[in-house]
């Protein structure tokens, strides 16, 4: 046991009264500042206003959290919240005590993910932009920002992996006293490298010279990562128990087959045009 991490570091940074500041919080904003900081670095590079950056923020900062929490409500837990619609937008419920505050537990990814093509498709249409020039653009930055919240389910001690032996196994304290793999800092790992890749990309001009590749190759290199990550986790709900493919894999297939439509196909009739 002596080989293996043990983790019991609390989620909270510090808290005042009723107020906590949560490392997986933290993340959060860590994400979009990083992700703006990017995106206003490609606008300038590219001779565009950064009114588009700062317009679009406030479109993909609430396709993000509207997107993950409904996704986390009819995918994962849909049994619950169709008999409970007001706790999906509200953050307590009624419990045995009284309001109980559940600060929206549970978000889903691929579910964020959708938001974020919903919303920067509305913002495209709105403001009359290339809805493809766009999503190029915020492909480089996504996989920065999803390393980073995956280092916060790492603090929050969530989303962890299967047990393990490996020497590297974490033992979650506030779970159990098993070591697991830390699924979180796997995902976070390749989530940084694919961010090196398309900002690399994006550097040799791949983006100005075959629209939608970046977005393409997103796709496909964040979903198949997350589809063979999944192997290592545990299953998110107990539903998944048992069946070959869990949730998470399951969402990710649809994506990656989208990824390989872009990436193979959408230029050549882009070009037929």
């Amino acid at each position: 046991m002596l080989l293996f991490i043990r983790w019991n570091i609390s989620p909270e940074i510090f808290r005042i009264d009723g107020f906590a500041l949560r490392y997986y919080s933290l993340a959060f904003m860590l994400a979009f500042l990083a992700s703006y900081r990017i995106m206003a670095y490609m606008l300038d590079s590219e001779g565009k206003s950064r009114m588009i950056l700062d317009r679009l923020l406030i479109y993909v900062v609430a396709g993000t959290i509207i997107g993950a929490r409904l996704g986390h409500c009819l995918f994962y837990e849909f049994g619950y919240y169709r008999h409970h619609l007001l706790e999906i937008v509200l953050p307590f419920r009624w419990g045995s005590t009284g309001i109980e505050w559940t600060g929206y537990q549970g978000l889903a990814s691929h579910g964020g993910a959708i938001g974020i093509l919903v919303a920067t498709g509305w913002f495209a249409h709105r403001y009359k932009l290339s809805w493809i020039w766009l999503l190029d653009r915020l492909a480089v930055v996504v996989p920065l920002a999803g390393g980073l919240v995956r280092i916060g389910n790492f603090f929050n001690a969530e989303i962890v992996g299967l047990p393990s032996q490996l020497p590297w196994a974490v033992i979650f304290e506030r779970v159990d006293d098993i070591p697991r793999h830390p699924a979180q800092l796997y995902e976070a790992a390749c989530y940084f490298i694919i961010f090196a890749l398309l900002i690399f990309l994006y550097k040799k001009n791949k983006a100005a010279r075959k629209p939608g590749y970046l977005f393409g190759l997103l796709l496909i290199l964040v979903f198949s990562t997350r589809f063979l990550i999944e192997f290592v986790k545990e299953n998110q709900e107990a539903f998944e128990n048992g069946h070959l493919l869990n949730m998470g894999q399951l969402l990710s297939l649809p994506l990656i087959a989208a990824g390989f439509y872009f990436l193979c196909f959408y230029n050549r009739q882009h070009d037929k045009k």
